[in-house]
């Protein structure tokens, strides 16, 4: 026994050890590196141009070839292929004076040739485990196909579906939203040794989640205390876990853009988290700040190094400013030495150095990505993903026998499937709803369909939510021939599916909505569906919160199945049919209009709320013409079966310093079928020097339980579950009381109150 202490006591000082001796082998060849390097080839480190598209042996006689070759280039972003890739490393280690290799980037969202759920579905999945292993899975793809460096996770909090961006994230609660940051980037990393391993991007540092009506590149205007509390806490979680590199975002904070904020990107960032790695702007982000007003090409490029912003993506304000600007004294060389350093330690990281053609295995490209085993977990994240919202009279699953009709404009659309941000896709393979339905029921049942309607009413909007190769047919019929054509489908059935909802770019960059409702011309479909008396399945397709307050009380049933990725159709089926029980909780909450908004779940009191229960009262902080409910709450989801939640039990009520409270709470599988639930804990701190959310998550845990199963779940609290920062930024707890609550979602809790003393 005291053999194993003393390992466990020494394998931590021998790890550090040689950790600080690869550190210094690392500065040491960085050091000797930059001795040899003149300013111009410094400076060409800092610059991340766009490359455009090269067919393989093209690029050495090219611009950027040229660009290249003269150390003007420090890498080089969203070129798929990896003979093109090593044809331009090829030219940076054998025509450059000192053969510096070139990272590659490359927006790999949620997956590279396979593509997972859009990682705000995924996160409704709340396995973390699985999380991890679809960004493993996306390195191992990417890498070996010559990418090194991926531009996610995208972590920023929001509490605005009207945002396009919200699919690119992981919801509006900073708890679960820095437990998924943590693992996607030890999933996309790993320890660097292994090729199969990439450097990862957290973004957009920071607040770019609270732009002012929802409106992409718009302004934030927040308190430090709601940074520190409610939009940092992810961001940070990626730096504890070691992230390579960080991309500055495009608002402002306290009214100074962030690509030339010091306090943010040095203060904050460096001296107060401790990063090591380095800074990369968004595309064209330090031009931008020249309509932000602070100054021209020259003076924000001289902001964004002295703030300390390392690498300028697409603007070369670094490349063609930087040298004049030390010149006049308005930089310093150590400024420009710092940031090449870090970019160097990068590939250095990498192993770029040690082999620059470490990430271009033609061998490795030809069988490892888009593979067996990778759709299949693909389809795993997808039928994890997908939220059961309604099941009147257990509707679903459904029969594979009868008639069944399959109407919608997203039914029969295969290139919709992988959702937003799908760059470097393979989509071959995908089948659309439709095909897979049929598919799965083969003969056993009669299969018919009707397009029913056009995405939307307006061409115009289609053809902008419909780009990057998305088209979704728009059929020259008559609104009013299209919905003939479907009723007419839907008469003969005995149950339709209408596969409803957005189109894959109607979320993502640039893909902000005012209204966030089901297009129009959709919804008048589905209200006549839902006349002709057939019982109706809303399959919802989104990529981000919709308003559904008369779907909630009309449709019978509702499945919210995102944008699934590669295997979207099989997913779907079989959670239709039954072979998978959908087990996915909402990770953003739903609004009934978007008058709410923002409407989230761990909001501060107010010093007039509602009684509970009720819905109107005058002089109350509540409105005239709706109720302040959501109509679905964060953590929601149902399933094809029900749990009971027995008593919640603490171990105790009454607590002093750094004891542990153990909250206990049996669940039973009281349905028919076998199912997974997600047990969430929340905790109000009731008296504090600052007031507190109602309610904020402090734990999860996802179990599977068989039929007629029970399994107890508990939790372990600390005061560290207690801290939060307070007036004057210090993060602590206070003494006070406290109410533990345990439950389904976020409003469907039980709850009993302690007491802390410090």
């Amino acid at each position: 026994m005291k053999k194993i202490i003393l390992i466990l006591f020494i394998l931590p000082l021998f790890v550090n050890a040689q950790s600080r001796k690869q550190e210094q082998i690392m500065d040491k060849f960085v050091a000797n590196l930059m001795s040899k390097m003149n300013l111009n080839e410094k400076i060409g480190q800092l610059n991340l141009p766009s490359a455009g598209d090269f067919t393989t042996g093209q690029v050495k006689n090219s611009n950027i070839g040229k660009s290249i070759q003269e150390g003007n280039v420090g890498g080089l972003f969203n070129i798929k292929g990896v003979e093109k890739i090593r044809d331009i490393q090829k030219v940076a280690v054998e025509k450059s004076r000192l053969h510096i290799p070139l990272i590659f980037g490359m927006d790999i969202i949620h997956g590279y040739e396979t593509q997972f759920p859009i990682p705000l579905a995924l996160s409704c999945s709340w396995d973390t485990a699985l999380i991890k292993q679809t960004a493993q899975t996306a390195a191992k793809e990417a890498s070996a196909n010559g990418i090194c460096w991926t531009y996610s996770p995208m972590v920023d909090i929001s509490r605005d579906p009207r945002w396009g961006r919200v699919a690119e994230g992981s919801g509006e609660d900073p708890f679960l939203g820095s437990q998924i940051a943590k693992v996607m980037v030890e999933g996309y990393q790993g320890d660097f040794s292994s090729s199969e391993n990439i450097l990862a991007c957290v973004k957009h540092f920071a607040l770019y989640g609270a732009v002012e009506a929802g409106r992409d590149y718009n302004t934030v205007d927040m308190s430090h205390l709601t940074m520190y509390n409610d939009y940092f806490p992810p961001y940070k979680a990626a730096i504890d876990a070691g992230v390579g590199s960080v991309m500055a975002s495009f608002n402002v904070v306290d009214y100074v853009p962030a690509t030339g904020n010091r306090w943010l990107l040095t203060d904050v960032l460096r001296k107060q988290w401790g990063f090591k790695g380095f800074v990369v702007t968004d595309y064209t982000g330090i031009n931008e700040m020249m309509e932000h007003g602070m100054g021209n090409l020259q003076e924000v490029s001289a902001l964004a190094l002295k703030a300390g912003v390392d690498m300028d993506m697409v603007g070369e304000g670094f490349l063609t400013t930087l040298k004049k600007s030390l010149q006049e004294h308005k930089i310093s060389l150590e400024e420009i030495n710092n940031a090449c350093r870090l970019v160097l330690e990068a590939k250095y990281k990498l192993g770029l150095f040690q082999n620059p053609y470490k990430y271009c295995d033609i061998n490795r490209a030809a069988t490892e990505a888009f593979t067996v085993q990778n759709r299949a977990l693909a389809q795993k994240a997808a039928e994890e993903s997908f939220v059961l919202l309604k099941n009147q009279d257990d509707l679903l699953p459904l029969k594979t026998s009868g008639n069944i009709a399959v109407i919608g404009p997203l039914a029969d659309a295969a290139n919709q499937m992988g959702g937003t941000w799908s760059v470097g896709a393979n989509t071959q393979e995908n089948l659309s709803v439709l095909a897979a339905i049929k598919k799965y029921v083969g003969g056993n049942a009669q299969i018919a369909y009707a397009q029913g309607s056009n995405l939307t009413e307006d061409s115009a909007l289609q053809s902008r939510v419909t780009m990057f190769g998305k088209t979704i047919y728009r059929s020259d019929k008559s609104d009013e021939t299209l919905l003939n054509e479907a009723l007419e489908v839907a008469q003969k059935s005995d149950v339709i599916i209408a596969a409803l909802g957005e189109s894959a770019e109607f979320s993502g960059e640039s893909s902000s909505r005012s209204n966030i409702n089901i297009p129009d011309v959709q919804e008048k479909l589905l209200k006549a569906l839902i006349k002709t008396g057939k019982p109706v399945v809303l399959l919802l397709f989104n990529g981000r919160p919709l308003t559904l307050p008369w779907e909630e009380k009309n449709v019978p049933a509702i499945l919210d199945v995102w944008f699934g990725g590669t295997e979207t159709g099989n997913a779907v089926a079989n959670v239709l049919f039954g072979k998978v029980n959908p087990g996915g909780k909402l990770t953003m909450t739903f609004p009934q209009n978007g008058g709410q908004i923002p409407l989230y779940y761990n909001h501060l009191n107010t010093g007039r709320p509602l009684k509970k229960g009720h819905w109107f009262e005058k002089f109350k902080s509540n409105y005239l013409d709706v109720s302040n409910d959501p109509v679905y709450p964060f953590g929601f989801g149902l399933s094809y079966t029900s749990f009971s939640y027995g008593k919640l039990r603490l171990s105790n009520i009454a607590l002093k310093g750094n004891q542990v409270l153990k909250a206990s709470v049996s669940i039973t599988n009281t349905g028919n079928y076998d199912g997974s639930e997600v047990v969430q804990l929340y905790i109000r701190d009731l008296v504090g020097s600052i007031s507190r959310p109602v309610e904020e998550l402090k734990g999860f845990r996802k179990i599977f339980l068989k039929a007629g199963e029970s399994k107890e779940v508990s939790f372990d609290i600390t005061p560290n579950d207690l801290k939060f920062y307070n007036a004057d930024l210090k993060y602590d707890w206070q003494s006070g009381k406290f109410n533990i609550m345990v439950g389904t979602n976020s409003r469907d809790i039980q709850s009993q109150m302690i007491e802390w003393d410090k």
